[in-house]
């Protein structure tokens, strides 16, 4: 079976308490090693402001995901965070060849992480 590399976003609900955010987080986790997919990293970058409003909500709990796994599992994956109540929003990128080079790269520290809760374009009158 063919696999693919993959770094998938979630936005899970800030408002919900710690554990459960933990526990959101793990579900999914979990599921993905259940499917036959292998975790590289999961990186929580924690509760950051969110671009726009989402049901009157303006932050959120971000978690970056970084396997390996089969195409299928994708779709039942996403399925499944749509219809969670706990998850605000998600998007799955298939690296290519180019995007594993780069991935490699920053894993070995050769190539430096941009982080969301850096300064960079931020302008300083979003005091709203």
């Amino acid at each position: 079976m063919k696999t693919n590399y993959y770094e998938h976003l979630l936005v899970v609900n800030a408002v919900i308490d710690e554990e459960e955010i933990k526990t959101t987080v793990q579900t999914y986790v979990d599921f993905l090693k259940e499917n036959g997919c292998e975790i590289d990293e999961v990186n929580e970058w924690g509760i950051q402001r969110l671009a726009y409003d989402i049901d009157g909500k303006r932050s959120g709990y971000y978690v970056n995901l970084y396997f390996t796994g089969p195409a299928s599992v994708i779709a039942t994956l996403e399925r499944k965070e749509q219809i969670d109540d706990n998850i605000m929003r998600y998007i799955t990128i298939k690296y290519d060849n180019k995007m594993l080079r780069h991935r490699e790269l920053q894993k070995k520290g050769a190539v430096p992480e941009v982080f969301p809760d850096t300064d960079e374009g931020e302008s300083k009158d979003d005091d709203d």
